[in-house]
């Protein structure tokens, strides 16, 4: 049988994204909405609402449409957040990317996501023009001067008016972001209005009201940093503390000096706390909440970064096909069970399924994890046979993680039927690389698995059938030139061939369960 959230189902507001977050900040206006931390340059909330309106009345006189796209490659601005909601209420869609991304790596979703308009930073200006050539890409922007772009400001002081828009909060998508999902090539997700709102009453279940000053170390990026973390704290009235890019010393730094009182990690930064000698320089008292997400959080590291920070750490579970929210320990109370990820949010509910069979799991036994709630995607962008796998009959979203359940309902994710591998919490799509393996002359096949590491989650592991003789270096080096940098071949083998079923697919269970053989092998005789 399908369980259910143990919290009460509450109505969803059936309003556009931007209108939830910003239609009434009357309250708050003059609160710091935003802070870059390295410079402490900060924007109030009235400056966010206005600068957004701004940004939507210059996009829409440049003739944004309803539903066109706005592409950013930046790292985490204040200006991030204007882009995004600018482009929202314009009635626009926002689609995100990795500043690690090669240009090539660009050139597909901006031509995959049919972007318009693209906003980016004078460093990156080089590889977004490039990337952006033959795409229908029409004016790039950049937050900062630079010759060969139009300003970033000339969007912020438009003085137009914001077109009024009407959006239906159930269809009209307000963000795509790019996930590989169970298997393939990464796709555009499509967020609709009502599925961010919804998503954000959910993530109240998790984070919480009360603590108002976050740090953004994770990227706008991915869902967790834009939607879970951003988006979240700013419907909360809360002040984001954003850094740029992560560094243990100046992330510390950022903790005391700005007395932070919750952060969002992945387990490699949680393991970076436990171990850093850096830490014992930092007064970190105002610290009440760490929550953890975005990958697998081991038991003993959980306890092991309470006891050294002297605060609570809590994990989540989630993805961009759901907005991210699924479930997670609860906010308030003190009961938590580390190594699970918690009840499900509410309005949510879910089932397990047994692979073998396609029926619901045993009561007690592995299945994979089905969901249904408001947060689950409207599908992939131009990708109906991908949604048909992903979404299925009754409105079933398949995670492609397996998971159990103990007597609470609380869910523990004890494997992956999927392919994905998550280097440091960022998604790595196998098939991305063995196509990247498969273009080199002196390769005949190859596979990719993820193996488990202690630091980085799993690391990409690839198994080549040689045609001509080559070394292992020259194929990780072939692979990390055409490649943003965490997608890089860690580990390679060479094996005579690659397990196959009948049908031509790989098995790459097959090629897992061979390492944890080994593993294991190599554990007993040490």
């Amino acid at each position: 049988m399908p369980f259910r959230s143990p919290y009460p189902a509450g109505a969803i507001p059936d309003v556009p994204l931007f209108d939830f977050m910003f239609g009434d900040i009357a309250s708050r206006a003059n609160d710091t909405a935003l802070v870059d931390a390295p410079s402490g340059r900060s924007l109030t909330y009235n400056d966010v609402k206005s600068k957004s309106l701004a940004v939507a009345a210059a996009l829409a006189r440049r003739g944004l449409g309803k539903g066109e796209k706005v592409a950013i490659i930046s790292p985490n601005l204040p200006e991030y957040v204007l882009t995004v909601h600018g482009t929202i209420r314009a009635g626009g869609t926002i689609t995100t990317m990795n500043p690690l991304y090669t240009e090539a790596e660009v050139h597909h979703q901006l031509e995959d996501s049919d972007a318009r308009f693209f906003v980016t930073t004078p460093d990156l200006l080089a590889k977004a023009k490039s990337a952006a050539a033959g795409t229908h890409v029409q004016e790039i922007f950049t937050i900062g001067q630079i010759e060969g772009a139009t300003p970033f400001e000339a969007l912020t002081s438009d003085t137009g008016v914001a077109p009024d828009v009407p959006i239906n909060p159930a269809e009209d998508v307000a963000a795509m972001l790019y996930s590989s999902g169970t298997t393939g090539l990464p796709k555009g997700v499509m967020l609709t209005h009502r599925n961010l709102v919804a998503a954000l009453t959910q993530t109240n279940n998790l984070l919480g009201e009360g603590m108002n000053r976050s740090l953004l170390v994770l990227p706008v990026f991915h869902i967790f940093g834009f939607h879970a973390i951003t988006n979240y704290d700013l419907s909360q009235g809360g002040t984001v503390v954003m850094m740029p890019r992560f560094d243990m010393e100046q992330f510390l730094g950022h903790i005391q000096n700005y007395n932070i009182e919750r952060v969002c990690l992945v387990p490699p930064i949680i393991l970076g706390l436990v171990k850093s000698p850096l830490v014992d320089k930092y007064d970190l008292s105002s610290l009440r909440l760490i929550f953890s997400g975005a990958a697998p959080l081991d038991a003993e590291l959980a306890a092991a970064c309470e006891k050294r920070i002297g605060c609570k750490v809590r994990q989540g579970y989630g993805l961009t096909e759901t907005s991210p929210p699924v479930c997670g320990h609860p906010a308030e109370g003190d009961k938590v069970r580390h190594g699970s990820v918690g009840p499900l949010v509410s309005n949510t509910e879910a089932k397990l399924v047994d692979l073998s069979t396609g029926d619901e799991a045993a009561p007690g036994q592995p299945g994979e994890l089905w969901i249904r709630g408001p947060q689950v995607m409207k599908g992939y962008y131009n990708k109906p046979d991908s949604t048909a796998i992903t979404i299925v009959d009754g409105g079933w979203l398949r995670t492609g993680d397996i998971a159990v359940l103990d007597e609470d309902n609380w869910i523990t994710i004890v494997d992956r039927a999927k392919e994905l591998i998550k280097f440091k919490g960022l998604q790595v799509a196998p098939a991305e690389l063995e196509a990247v393996l498969l273009t080199h002359p002196a390769i005949a096949d190859a596979a990719v698995i993820g193996v488990p590491d202690e630091e980085a989650g799993e690391l990409p592991k690839a198994f080549v059938v040689k045609k001509d003789e080559i070394t292992a270096e020259e194929v990780m080096a072939y692979v990390a030139s055409q490649v943003a940098p965490y997608k890089k071949i860690r580990l390679l083998e060479f094996i005579e061939a690659i397990p196959k079923s009948p049908s031509g697919k790989i098995l790459r269970r097959v090629l897992r369960d061979q390492e944890r053989a080994r593993s294991a092998a190599a554990i007993l005789d040490s």
